[in-house]
């Protein structure tokens, strides 16, 4: 009886730590839609920020980034060390 409790223990233990796989970027990380991040950003950003994950977001223009919180991967925007938002201009 002793192995079967053992059994079921570490089947529900694997069950339940299966569920605990974070969600990683719909783009591939540094590359932003066209495929390329301008030195430019590079430069303008704040270094506390995952500059290894960047990506463009055409829908408001401006460029994000992929958090690794402890919880969660998110992404956020890419912020210049005053905190301003890095976008590009409309045209």
């Amino acid at each position: 009886m002793k192995k079967r409790r053992s059994g079921i223990t570490l089947g529900l233990a694997a069950l339940a730590l299966g569920g605990c796989v974070a969600a990683g970027p719909t783009a591939e990380p540094g590359l932003s839609a066209d495929r390329s991040v301008p030195v430019e950003v590079l430069a303008l950003a704040a270094a506390y920020q995952n500059l290894g994950a960047i990506e463009f977001r055409p829908e408001d223009g401006c460029y994000w980034y992929w958090h690794d919180g402890p919880v969660e991967t998110t992404l956020l925007p890419l912020r210049t060390p005053a905190g301003n938002p890095i976008c590009r201009a409309s045209a």
